[in-house]
């Protein structure tokens, strides 16, 4: 796959996912990283991964965010698993909002 096309949910179906996540404070400070990897088992207002541990997990539907991996071995840092060859990865970092941040009011807005 061309890496400028875009990888589309059909692609991730059924594929093993290596998954980055990184928790950032309003400050963009580390909060915490994690890695994990499982498959891919369905794909509607969410992203579902069956993790390696039996686990489910979900990430918003955005397929592009997924990527071709590289062949080879991908340890992970917090347990030292090793990962063969998965299809895809994916890397996503979440910034919290500031403290006294609010959302704005859909039906009165400012």
């Amino acid at each position: 796959m061309n890496e400028e096309q875009a990888t589309t949910a059909e692609q991730l179906i059924g594929k093993h996912v290596l998954v980055g996540i990184t928790r950032l404070d309003h400050t963009e400070q580390l909060i915490s990283q994690e890695q994990f990897h499982g498959h891919v088992t369905a794909i509607d207002t969410s992203i579902h991964i069956r993790l390696s541990t039996g686990r489910d997990y979900t990430l918003p539907p955005d397929p592009a965010s997924f990527f071709p991996a590289q062949p080879g071995e991908y340890r992970l840092r917090a347990t030292g698993e090793v990962v063969v060859d998965p299809d895809f990865t994916a890397s996503w970092t979440i910034t919290a909002p500031p403290p006294d941040w609010k959302p704005a009011d859909e039906t009165n807005p400012e």
